[in-house]
């Protein structure tokens, strides 16, 4: 468990390096998007005070200076009003195709959206004339250019592309890790069948030799017993990676079977109980793979209960399911690792390799088409784990 935790551990540490990452990139970009932001605030400032002097300008005031600061605003969109609100003048303003009035229509609400959002600047005009009945000012309203609206949207496009590539990638990763890692494991188990055949094959000749030569030794039926059962645990192992064939099975033998046997093996103190409907319970599976789910399940409570106290199966009809739920009395699991408990690696022993519920899970829900899961738990009280099945 503290391996799997460190690896855990690690992965969040990355995730929010990442987030930092991203965060600090925003908010360089959003400064730098604010510095320009200013230096067109500024541009529009002049622009706003070279329109005033035009306005004051007479017949002998020289506009040429004037004209070149108010043409070469080429980027920013400002539309000019007067104090009745009728539009005087704007530039870099994308309108739709359709009549003039159409036009000043449009014009005109796009200088109230950048008046709501505060894009305005109000020159009042002082006329020496007393018979001048123009405009008492003009506001001059302007909103971000299109070069800042992109540069203030595109780190957030560029972040969610970076993003979806870095899923893509940890997809792929995780992907290829995992098909490493069952290639591995399949090899393993074949090898490790392969490796038991001979000495199984040895045993079982011994074994018979034992029965001619001592017909009356009630030991070696025992024997028997555990011969065979190591010519079960070869065959499970060598069905790992390819697709087992699923046959009719009777639960009801199944499960007494496996009980019986971990029963005989433990502890007197663990008190082993089967709750078996009254008639016989068929399902498709393989019987040898089902068992060893089973034999996992009863295996971690007893370690969970440390050799003192009682294991229930029940197997319970839910219309076109069938459940096994195996109970312990044992210490129980926190709610947070529900689901991480099923995870090669995890493990709450100081020894183990944490590979039990990770093998459950996958004979279960891969090659029997079901659900294995915690179906209740509760610090010092017990677990109840729940595999539900088709039926046949």
């Amino acid at each position: 468990m503290q391996w799997y935790d460190q690896v855990k551990r690690i992965k969040v540490l990355l995730v929010i390096f990442a987030v930092a990452i991203a965060v600090a990139s925003l908010v360089v970009s959003r400064y730098l998007v604010n510095d320009l932001a200013i230096g067109e605030r500024n541009n529009m400032a002049v622009w706003a005070e070279a329109m005033r002097t035009l306005n004051k300008a007479d017949e002998n005031t020289d506009v040429s200076l004037v004209l070149k600061v108010l043409n070469g605003n080429n980027t920013i969109p400002v539309i000019v009003l007067d104090s009745a609100g009728n539009v005087q003048t704007f530039r870099n303003i994308e309108l739709r195709k359709g009549t003039y009035a159409d036009t000043i229509a449009e014009v005109t609400a796009k200088a109230k959206s950048m008046r709501a959002d505060g894009g305005v600047i109000r020159l009042d005009l002082e006329s020496a004339d007393v018979s001048d009945m123009g405009p008492d000012y003009l506001e001059v309203c302007y909103d971000d250019s299109l070069m800042l609206q992109r540069l203030a949207t595109y780190p957030y496009i560029q972040l969610g592309v970076v993003l979806v590539f870095v899923l893509v990638a940890i997809f792929a990763l995780l992907s290829s890790k995992r098909a490493e890692q069952n290639r591995v494991w399949v090899g393993l188990s074949k090898e490790t069948a392969h490796q038991l055949g001979t000495p199984i094959s040895s045993l079982m000749g011994w074994v018979e030799v034992l029965k001619e030569t001592y017909p009356d030794d009630a030991l070696i039926p025992e024997m028997d017993k555990d011969v065979k059962r190591l010519e079960m645990i070869a065959e499970r192992f060598s069905k790992i990676g390819s697709l087992p064939e699923l046959k009719p099975s009777s639960l009801n033998v199944v499960l007494e079977h496996v009980v019986g046997y971990i029963a005989r093996r433990t502890s007197n103190k663990v008190k082993m109980e089967v709750r078996l409907p009254v008639g016989e319970m068929e399902v498709m599976m393989c019987a040898p793979l089902f068992e060893w789910v089973i034999e996992n399940l009863c295996k971690n409570a007893i370690d969970a209960m440390d050799g003192c106290g009682q294991i229930v199966v029940c197997v319970m009809e839910e219309g076109s399911r069938v459940a096994v739920e195996v109970s312990d009395t044992g210490k129980g699991i926190p709610r947070n690792h529900f689901q991480t408990v099923f995870s090669p690696g995890f493990t709450t022993k100081k020894r183990g390799w944490g590979l039990g519920l990770s093998l459950a899970k996958r004979i279960v829900e891969e090659y029997h088409g079901g659900r294995i899961f915690v179906k209740s738990s509760e610090i010092g009280v017990g677990t109840t784990f729940r595999v539900e099945l088709k039926k046949s």
